[in-house]
Protein backbone atom coordinates (compact mmCIF):
# COMPACT_ATOMS: atom_id res chain seq x y z
CA UNK A 1 0.00 0.00 0.00
CA UNK A 2 1.03 3.42 -0.82
CA UNK A 3 1.96 6.11 1.72
CA UNK A 4 -0.85 8.56 2.33
CA UNK A 5 -0.49 12.32 1.02
CA UNK A 6 0.39 14.76 2.96
CA UNK A 7 -1.63 17.19 1.09
CA UNK A 8 -4.46 15.95 0.13
CA UNK A 9 -7.74 15.86 2.08
CA UNK A 10 -9.14 13.67 4.54
CA UNK A 11 -12.28 12.09 5.01
CA UNK A 12 -13.84 9.65 7.42
CA UNK A 13 -17.36 8.09 6.68
CA UNK A 14 -19.10 6.13 9.60
CA UNK A 15 -21.17 3.47 8.09
CA UNK A 16 -19.24 3.57 5.08
CA UNK A 17 -19.19 -0.27 3.91
CA UNK A 18 -22.24 -0.41 1.98
CA UNK A 19 -25.43 1.82 0.83
CA UNK A 20 -25.16 5.49 1.10
CA UNK A 21 -21.78 5.33 3.02
CA UNK A 22 -20.41 3.29 0.58
CA UNK A 23 -21.07 5.34 -2.77
CA UNK A 24 -20.33 8.17 -0.29
CA UNK A 25 -16.73 6.73 0.06
CA UNK A 26 -16.44 6.24 -3.73
CA UNK A 27 -17.53 9.74 -4.22
CA UNK A 28 -15.06 11.13 -1.95
CA UNK A 29 -12.14 9.05 -3.44
CA UNK A 30 -12.83 10.29 -6.90
CA UNK A 31 -12.52 13.77 -5.52
CA UNK A 32 -9.21 12.98 -4.62
CA UNK A 33 -10.12 12.50 -0.77
CA UNK A 34 -7.82 10.02 1.21
CA UNK A 35 -10.74 8.10 3.13
CA UNK A 36 -11.04 6.23 6.57
CA UNK A 37 -14.32 4.12 6.58
CA UNK A 38 -15.80 2.11 9.23
CA UNK A 39 -17.91 -1.34 9.30
CA UNK A 40 -19.75 -3.88 11.79
CA UNK A 41 -19.16 -6.54 10.53
CA UNK A 42 -17.09 -6.90 7.22
CA UNK A 43 -15.11 -4.62 4.97
CA UNK A 44 -16.10 -4.87 1.53
CA UNK A 45 -13.19 -5.85 -1.08
CA UNK A 46 -12.20 -3.44 -3.49
CA UNK A 47 -13.13 -0.39 -2.54
CA UNK A 48 -10.45 1.58 -1.45
CA UNK A 49 -9.38 4.12 0.94
CA UNK A 50 -8.74 1.72 4.86
CA UNK A 51 -11.45 0.26 7.11
CA UNK A 52 -11.99 0.51 10.54
CA UNK A 53 -14.40 -1.72 12.47
CA UNK A 54 -16.40 0.01 15.10
CA UNK A 55 -19.35 -0.01 17.26
CA UNK A 56 -20.74 3.33 17.16
CA UNK A 57 -22.67 3.04 20.80
CA UNK A 58 -18.93 2.60 22.29
CA UNK A 59 -17.76 6.22 22.25
CA UNK A 60 -14.42 5.50 23.29
CA UNK A 61 -14.18 3.28 20.53
CA UNK A 62 -15.68 6.20 18.26
CA UNK A 63 -12.43 8.21 19.41
CA UNK A 64 -10.40 5.17 18.02
CA UNK A 65 -11.36 5.56 14.83
CA UNK A 66 -10.30 8.98 14.93
CA UNK A 67 -6.65 8.43 16.61
CA UNK A 68 -6.33 5.82 14.02
CA UNK A 69 -7.29 8.32 11.22
CA UNK A 70 -5.07 10.60 12.51
CA UNK A 71 -2.09 8.13 12.96
CA UNK A 72 -3.13 6.30 9.43
CA UNK A 73 -3.51 9.77 7.06
CA UNK A 74 -1.01 11.87 9.67
CA UNK A 75 -3.49 14.90 9.96
CA UNK A 76 -6.71 15.71 11.50
CA UNK A 77 -9.78 14.88 9.25
CA UNK A 78 -10.75 17.85 6.95
CA UNK A 79 -14.35 16.04 6.30
CA UNK A 80 -16.51 13.78 8.60
CA UNK A 81 -19.69 11.75 7.18
CA UNK A 82 -22.10 10.08 9.77
CA UNK A 83 -23.76 7.96 7.76
CA UNK A 84 -23.71 4.79 10.22
CA UNK A 85 -27.14 4.10 11.77
CA UNK A 86 -30.02 1.58 11.97
CA UNK A 87 -34.23 0.67 11.38
CA UNK A 88 -36.55 -1.28 12.67
CA UNK A 89 -39.62 -3.37 11.72
CA UNK A 90 -42.36 -0.87 10.84
CA UNK A 91 -45.19 -0.84 13.65
CA UNK A 92 -47.70 1.16 14.81
CA UNK A 93 -46.81 3.02 18.28
CA UNK A 94 -49.11 0.49 20.06
CA UNK A 95 -47.47 -2.66 18.99
CA UNK A 96 -43.90 -0.96 18.24
CA UNK A 97 -41.19 -3.12 20.29
CA UNK A 98 -39.84 -1.50 23.85
CA UNK A 99 -36.74 -3.12 22.55
CA UNK A 100 -36.36 -2.29 19.21
CA UNK A 101 -37.09 1.34 20.21
CA UNK A 102 -34.25 1.19 22.38
CA UNK A 103 -31.75 -0.14 20.18
CA UNK A 104 -32.79 2.78 17.20
CA UNK A 105 -31.79 5.30 20.48
CA UNK A 106 -28.51 3.20 21.14
CA UNK A 107 -27.58 3.40 17.55
CA UNK A 108 -29.64 6.32 15.86
CA UNK A 109 -29.15 8.99 18.81
CA UNK A 110 -26.11 8.01 21.07
CA UNK A 111 -24.14 6.16 18.40
CA UNK A 112 -24.43 9.68 15.89
CA UNK A 113 -23.94 11.59 18.78
CA UNK A 114 -20.45 10.07 19.21
CA UNK A 115 -19.37 10.59 16.11
CA UNK A 116 -20.82 13.91 15.97
CA UNK A 117 -19.06 14.83 19.23
CA UNK A 118 -16.05 13.84 18.62
CA UNK A 119 -16.09 15.29 15.46
CA UNK A 120 -16.53 18.48 17.17
CA UNK A 121 -13.41 18.12 18.65
CA UNK A 122 -11.49 16.20 16.36
CA UNK A 123 -12.22 18.14 12.72
CA UNK A 124 -9.92 20.57 11.36
CA UNK A 125 -10.78 24.18 10.92
CA UNK A 126 -12.25 24.81 8.04
CA UNK A 127 -13.51 21.63 7.66
CA UNK A 128 -17.06 20.08 7.03
CA UNK A 129 -19.62 17.36 8.98
CA UNK A 130 -22.45 15.59 7.58
CA UNK A 131 -25.06 13.48 9.00
CA UNK A 132 -27.55 11.64 7.33
CA UNK A 133 -31.33 12.02 8.50
CA UNK A 134 -34.20 11.09 7.01
CA UNK A 135 -36.86 12.92 4.60
CA UNK A 136 -39.90 10.75 7.17
CA UNK A 137 -39.07 13.56 9.67
CA UNK A 138 -41.59 15.99 7.41
CA UNK A 139 -43.60 13.29 5.30
CA UNK A 140 -45.16 11.60 8.21
CA UNK A 141 -46.08 7.27 7.70
CA UNK A 142 -47.27 5.39 9.70
CA UNK A 143 -45.86 2.61 11.43
CA UNK A 144 -41.92 4.87 11.11
CA UNK A 145 -42.41 6.77 14.40
CA UNK A 146 -39.56 5.84 16.29
CA UNK A 147 -37.46 5.45 13.63
CA UNK A 148 -38.65 9.40 12.29
CA UNK A 149 -37.96 10.29 15.83
CA UNK A 150 -34.54 8.94 16.44
CA UNK A 151 -33.70 10.96 12.81
CA UNK A 152 -35.30 14.34 14.27
CA UNK A 153 -32.64 13.96 17.24
CA UNK A 154 -29.60 13.95 14.60
CA UNK A 155 -31.07 16.83 12.72
CA UNK A 156 -31.42 18.96 16.59
CA UNK A 157 -27.70 17.89 17.42
CA UNK A 158 -26.59 19.31 13.74
CA UNK A 159 -28.83 22.84 14.27
CA UNK A 160 -26.74 23.18 17.16
CA UNK A 161 -23.23 22.53 16.08
CA UNK A 162 -23.72 24.20 13.07
CA UNK A 163 -23.50 27.24 15.55
CA UNK A 164 -21.46 26.29 17.89
CA UNK A 165 -18.47 25.58 15.20
CA UNK A 166 -19.12 28.16 13.13
CA UNK A 167 -16.09 29.93 14.76
CA UNK A 168 -14.18 27.85 13.50
CA UNK A 169 -15.11 27.67 10.59
CA UNK A 170 -16.55 24.31 10.27
CA UNK A 171 -19.69 24.15 7.74
CA UNK A 172 -22.57 21.34 9.58
CA UNK A 173 -25.65 19.82 7.55
CA UNK A 174 -27.64 17.30 7.03
CA UNK A 175 -28.94 15.27 4.20
CA UNK A 176 -32.73 13.73 4.56
CA UNK A 177 -33.19 11.42 1.79
CA UNK A 178 -36.09 10.05 0.55
CA UNK A 179 -36.42 6.28 -0.12
CA UNK A 180 -33.25 4.65 -0.90
CA UNK A 181 -32.56 1.33 -2.42
CA UNK A 182 -30.19 0.15 0.08
CA UNK A 183 -30.25 -3.04 2.17
CA UNK A 184 -31.78 -1.12 5.19
CA UNK A 185 -34.18 0.32 2.89
CA UNK A 186 -35.02 -3.44 1.50
CA UNK A 187 -35.21 -5.20 4.36
CA UNK A 188 -38.45 -6.64 5.27
CA UNK A 189 -39.98 -5.13 2.91
CA UNK A 190 -42.51 -6.61 0.17
CA UNK A 191 -42.45 -5.33 -3.27
CA UNK A 192 -45.67 -4.05 -2.76
CA UNK A 193 -44.54 -1.92 -0.13
CA UNK A 194 -41.25 -0.86 -2.30
CA UNK A 195 -43.82 0.03 -4.93
CA UNK A 196 -46.02 2.13 -2.67
CA UNK A 197 -42.85 3.97 -1.10
CA UNK A 198 -41.62 5.12 -5.17
CA UNK A 199 -44.89 6.29 -5.40
CA UNK A 200 -43.98 8.80 -2.90
CA UNK A 201 -41.78 10.62 -5.39
CA UNK A 202 -43.55 11.94 -9.14
CA UNK A 203 -40.64 9.99 -10.47
CA UNK A 204 -42.14 6.96 -9.26
CA UNK A 205 -39.23 5.29 -8.30
CA UNK A 206 -36.94 4.44 -5.60
CA UNK A 207 -33.57 7.11 -5.24
CA UNK A 208 -29.87 5.09 -5.66
CA UNK A 209 -27.27 5.20 -3.57
CA UNK A 210 -24.52 7.58 -5.53
CA UNK A 211 -27.60 10.31 -5.80
CA UNK A 212 -27.59 10.78 -2.42
CA UNK A 213 -23.65 10.86 -2.22
CA UNK A 214 -23.52 13.59 -4.75
CA UNK A 215 -25.55 15.70 -2.37
CA UNK A 216 -22.99 15.04 0.14
CA UNK A 217 -19.93 15.06 -2.37
CA UNK A 218 -21.21 18.40 -3.03
CA UNK A 219 -22.33 19.58 0.88
CA UNK A 220 -18.21 18.97 1.76
CA UNK A 221 -16.98 21.10 -1.37
CA UNK A 222 -15.91 24.31 -1.23
CA UNK A 223 -18.80 24.90 -3.71
CA UNK A 224 -21.36 25.00 -1.10
CA UNK A 225 -19.64 27.35 0.93
CA UNK A 226 -22.42 29.06 1.99
CA UNK A 227 -24.52 26.06 3.13
CA UNK A 228 -24.49 25.45 6.94
CA UNK A 229 -26.90 24.22 9.63
CA UNK A 230 -29.32 23.00 6.58
CA UNK A 231 -31.34 19.94 6.47
CA UNK A 232 -31.25 19.20 2.12
CA UNK A 233 -33.79 16.46 1.05
CA UNK A 234 -33.27 14.67 -2.00
CA UNK A 235 -35.67 12.81 -2.32
CA UNK A 236 -37.21 13.01 -5.87
CA UNK A 237 -40.05 15.88 -5.02
CA UNK A 238 -41.95 13.23 -2.31
CA UNK A 239 -41.90 16.92 -0.12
Amino acid sequence: MTSPSTTAPIAIVFGGSRGIGKSCVEALLADGYQVGYTYVSAAPAGLGGRAYPVDIRDAAAVAGVFDEVERDFGARANVVVANAGINAPGAPMAQFSADNLRQLVEVNIVGAFNILAEAARRVQDGGAIVALSSSLVRFPVAGTGPYTASKAAVESMVRSMSKELAGRGVRVNAVAPGPVDTDLFNAGKTEEVKQRMAAFSPFNRIGQPAEIAEVVRFLVSAKASWLHGQIVQPNGGQI
